[in-house]
């Protein structure tokens, strides 16, 4: 019995579901699947078990590519966007945090070891997007900013889109510290969003236990940020239906045999990554 199989895997949302691959375990969002090939990886992917692993050839083979048809860029903590469109040569990776595109022979994939992956694809048309989103990327609107540059640069209508949060992590275990919320009221974010997204407790989640650890890290005024809850609040405040926004609800702080935590582990981490391609080869 290889190690993968011997991991108890948590449950998530009901939208998604595991699957495996010769590469391990990665969750997949069942109403994305029609219309993008994708995948959420974890920790026992190559890219999960050494920073200085190749692993990206696994990754675009898992959803039909090859490293030469797969989309990267140097992820920075911002809301910048990189626009691909069919025909144009792919650019090397520059500095941005969100991929757009609209071009079936190409796959595009990001990474993370705590940020919220976002994947979103547009039934209508094919047109598919990759993000990533810490704190600061999400206090920067990644979500809303990936759904506007699909709507301005591919035609897409907000109403059309099916969005898929990723693991990441979550309020059991994401303590921040006030200056972080600073940074969301700086933004221009409400009082009410700013409730819903900042507590002074963790989370109970009966999926996700506590990180290991966490009760000696624990400060009296920290606060627990949701990132689940914030990027669907920004998805659904660019117009993507709720109903059409699915959060995977597993953080990755709590699951140490099956996801990357640089909260958890520190420098040591591996990554996760999140790809995604479209299925449609008339976009």
């Amino acid at each position: 019995m290889t190690e993968p199989e011997k991991i108890i895997l948590p449950q998530p949302d009901a939208a998604f579901a595991w699957v495996r691959s010769p590469a391990g375990w990665g969750l997949v969002c069942r109403p994305l699947e029609p219309f993008a090939r994708h995948v959420f990886t974890s920790r026992s992917w190559l890219l999960g078990l050494a920073l200085e692993a190749d692993g990206w050839q696994e990754v675009a083979e898992a959803v039909g590519s090859d490293p030469a048809g797969l989309l990267r860029i140097r992820q920075v903590h911002g809301a910048d966007v990189l626009v691909h469109l069919p025909g144009r040569p792919p650019l090397p990776a520059v500095p941005a945090d969100i991929i757009v595109g609209a071009d079936a022979a190409m796959a595009m994939a990001i990474q993370t070891a705590d940020c919220v992956p976002l994947l979103i694809a547009d039934r209508r048309t094919g047109a598919v997007a990759a993000a990533h989103a810490g704190w600061r990327g999400t206090a920067l609107g990644v979500a809303a900013a990936a759904v506007n540059a699909m709507t301005t640069a591919l035609g897409s209508r907000p109403p059309d889109l099916l969005a898929a949060v990723g693991p990441s992590i979550g309020p059991c275990c994401y303590q921040v510290g006030a200056e972080v919320r600073e940074r969301f009221v700086h933004e221009g974010f409400q009082a009410d969003e700013l409730a819903r997204w900042f507590a002074t407790a963790p989370s109970q989640l009966p999926a996700n236990p506590p990180m290991v650890g966490l009760s000696g890290r624990l400060t009296a005024r920290g606060l627990f940020l949701d990132l689940w809850s914030a990027t669907s609040d920004q998805l659904a405040a660019a117009g993507v239906p709720r109903d059409q926004v699915f959060v995977a609800e597993l953080c990755t702080a709590s699951h140490d045999n099956l996801f990357c935590s640089y909260r958890r582990d520190g420098k040591a981490a591996g990554r996760l990554a999140a790809v995604i391609r479209s299925s449609r080869s008339e976009v």
